[in-house]
């Protein structure tokens, strides 16, 4: 009698066990999914700074479209985020038209791109994280490699995002507009604030 109460203890242990691993498995299964992350354009802000020796230039782009796809467990990072170039403004007509004509040629260039290729550090599936997303930058018809810090906080039906970070822009080839008696930043810096929607494919 003793010896059968052992077995199905024995079994219904066994039983618990396996069940504790399926669940386990599967958590972990469904941490490790994809997440599928849609900018939301009407939530989703770009300012950009420009120091001068006068007073501080302030203004604004637009977001075209973004979408990116996250694997969890590599860090793989696909998509990209566009940027409507011919957007900026910073409330002087002169001064716009002369960035845009002499400095992004956006007529020409009407997109500033952000492909990425994979974060590092973790995403946590809810809360706020710290993590550095690397990728490439296209801006004025060329292409370059660029890092990027970002914190980013998962909610329970979207997710934001800010990002702060600076674009040598007469290092990679733009004109700067600087003259005889104005002399601005040779690199701009750029606060993002992105906001979305979240799926798991």
């Amino acid at each position: 009698m003793k010896s059968r109460l052992a077995v199905h203890k024995h079994q219904v242990c066994t039983r618990f066990l396996a069940v504790l691993a399926l669940l386990s498995f599967a958590s972990v299964a469904s941490a490790a999914q994809s997440l599928a992350f849609t900018l939301d354009a009407q939530r989703t802000t770009i300012n950009f700074t420009l120091g001068d020796v006068l007073h501080t230039v302030k203004g604004t782009f637009h977001l075209k479209q973004g979408s990116l796809l996250l694997d969890p467990a590599s860090g793989k990072l696909t998509g990209e985020i566009i940027v409507d170039a011919k957007s900026g403004e910073s409330g002087s007509g002169m001064r716009d038209r002369k960035m845009h004509r002499e400095v992004l040629e956006s007529d020409r260039y009407p997109e500033i791109t952000f492909r990425p290729d994979r974060i590092e550090g973790t995403v946590g599936s809810s809360g706020k994280s710290s993590v550095r997303v690397h990728g490439i930058f296209s801006i004025h018809g060329t292409d370059h490699e660029f890092t990027v810090p970002a914190e980013v906080e998962m909610l329970p039906d979207h997710w934001t995002a800010t990002l702060h970070f600076t674009v040598p822009y007469a290092k990679w080839g733009m004109k700067n507009p600087s003259t005889l008696f104005l002399k601005v930043s040779e690199s701009v810096d750029i606060d993002l604030s992105a906001a979305g929607s979240i799926t798991r494919p």
